[in-house]
């Protein structure tokens, strides 16, 4: 028995992974295949169009502090950087359950390529030279990575713990991308001759 076969024995609501997705138009495939392409080559070289969509992640991060912050400091200073990945995750699976193949793909691949300033901030704990955002007093502030790695006694690891993290990301968009390109073609009716 194959293993999702088996799930969506065992959990009924995972039945609406046997539907089909909703077809993608042929023009609404170009477009997100150029605009992931636009993305991925901006996000090699540190472009201005990565830069503006990890902007709409610093306000989810910094709520995610405070979200968490009756939780105990552990959980505050985790609680951001899981709120940031969890926004575009959950709405990830939310267009999946509803087969909404575009905007699955558009949550997927930012939930991986937050990954990647994730990655910069973990390598940075250190050294701390990254100028953060934080809310409230800034003096007050503690670098999330460096308060996070040192209570595990992971401190020393940090820009390899960061690496991996960014090539997970890498592999996420880049699987993401040729995920969403494979589907949309398959999810196109076929055409009768």
């Amino acid at each position: 028995m194959r293993a999702a076969e088996w799930l969506r024995e065992r959990l009924p609501f995972l039945g609406v992974l046997k539907e089909e997705w909703n077809p993608v138009p042929i023009a609404v495939t170009v477009i997100g295949l150029v605009f992931f392409a636009v993305m991925l080559l901006s996000a090699a070289t540190d472009g201005a169009p990565t830069k503006l969509m990890d902007l709409v992640f610093v306000p989810i991060h910094e709520g995610g502090h405070l979200l968490f912050r009756f939780f105990g400091e552990w959980i505050m200073v985790v609680g951001g950087t899981f709120l940031q990945l969890f926004v575009p995750f959950a709405l990830a699976v939310y267009f999946a359950s509803q087969r909404q193949l575009t905007g699955a793909a558009f949550c997927g691949f930012f939930l991986f390529e937050q990954l990647l300033p994730v990655g910069i901030y973990m390598a940075d704990a250190r050294c701390q030279c990254l100028t953060y955002v934080t809310v409230g007093d800034p003096d007050a502030a503690v670098h999330d990575w460096w308060y996070l790695f040192s209570s595990v006694g992971l401190v020393e690891h940090d820009t390899q713990i960061g690496a991996a993290v960014r090539v997970i990301g890498w592999i996420g968009m880049i699987a993401t991308v040729g995920w969403f390109g494979v589907r949309a073609l398959q999810s196109r009716p076929a055409t009768g001759g």
